[in-house]
């Protein structure tokens, strides 16, 4: 079995979650010994898992099926994620739909991570088997580091005993953008970083203002930082706050799980099933609520989840989601040995 890992557009969008995806996706099959290339000129491969929907991504998908291969789209992107982030999006995105459904209905198999985000395609009308497949975690690089939290420590100059609340996305309002920063002006001593980046000409006016100028100074924009310092940032901070209002997931979740840091975050659907109030995190719906929250979890006024979270992340590594995605190719095959059998049964 060899696939092909196909990501179009990978540097503009390995800042993101959907960026991380594939990495995960190569560690998975690596763990598992499946064979893939990155190759897009590659035709020696039975499966194309492809991650994107651009033109190319588009392109990509009809050679496949004219040289016969299987084909699994992992379906990252639904029109209610899409909505509320660049400028326009709103607007466009009915239409986005009606291509994402025409891409999706392509494919041999979807792959979507989670329950909700299965539920929302179901919901298109889509017909084409799905599997709710976690993006899943490298455990191991989200450990505790001293050295690492040392780092972070340093490069923003965090005073002994300073509280610091972070949060990790693109500067999209449905991210909880402008959440974020309301609770950071009720919480003045206490330091708010949002870590993340997202190019100023796509985003709404009223986004690009508050993150150049229009928030408390309380309130960091560091831009997109990967490494030791967000690693450390991820177990050193004294909760991680994500008030987003839509995610298929939230990669950046599982990564705060697995550094057994205190999580907050919106009361939403795709965590059902997964995450559980005041179980392993914590939920709110309003920003009278997540004040609430942040202070009583950064007072210690009420039980962390930590220990509890981490569990979570356990249950979605990179090894586990590598045998789930070795699963679905496996099926995938099968079918494809079953309709050639069929079709020279009916042959003779």
């Amino acid at each position: 079995m060899k696939v092909l890992l196909y990501f179009e557009g990978e540097k503009i969008l390995a800042k993101s979650g959907i960026g991380r995806a594939l990495d995960h996706q190569k560690r998975a099959l690596s763990e598992v010994g499946i064979e893939y290339t990155l190759d897009a000129d590659c035709t020696d491969y039975d499966i194309l898992h492809i991650n994107t929907y651009g033109i190319n991504s588009h392109s990509m998908v009809n050679k496949a099926k004219k040289l016969g291969k299987k084909v699994i789209y992992h379906a990252h992107s639904t029109e209610e994620d899409f909505r509320n982030s660049f400028i326009g999006s709103n607007q466009v995105s009915p239409l986005v739909k009606k291509y994402l459904v025409s891409l999706y209905s392509k494919a041999d198999y979807l792959i979507t991570p989670t329950p909700y985000s299965k539920d929302l395609l179901e919901g298109y009308g889509i017909t084409v088997p799905i599997a709710s497949i976690s993006n899943g975690i490298d455990l191991k690089r989200f450990e505790r580091s001293e050295e690492k939290e040392q780092k972070f420590r340093e490069y923003f100059k965090i005073e002994e005993k300073q509280k610091v609340i972070i949060c990790v996305g693109l500067y999209f309002e449905r991210k909880g953008i402008i959440d974020f920063v309301e609770l950071a002006r009720r919480f003045p001593d206490y330091r708010f970083i949002w870590f993340g980046h997202t190019p100023m000409y796509s985003i709404p006016r009223t986004i690009r203002t508050i993150v150049k100028e229009d928030h408390p100074e309380n309130v960091l924009f560091p831009g997109y930082i990967k490494g030791d310092i967000i690693e450390g940032a991820y177990s050193a901070a004294d909760l991680f706050f994500f008030p987003s209002y839509e995610e298929t997931e939230g990669i950046v979740i599982l990564e705060a799980l697995a550094s057994k840091q205190q999580v907050l975050v919106r009361d939403i659907p795709v965590y059902k099933g997964w995450l559980e109030d005041k179980v392993n995190c914590y939920m709110g719906k309003t920003n009278e609520e997540f004040s609430y929250f942040i202070d009583a979890l950064i007072e210690d006024k009420i039980p962390n989840t930590r220990q509890a979270g981490y569990d979570v992340a356990k249950q979605k590594s990179i090894e586990r989601i590598g045998h789930e995605l070795k699963s679905v190719y496996e099926k995938v095959l099968g079918t494809a040995v079953v309709e050639q059998a069929e079709c020279k049964h009916q042959e003779n």
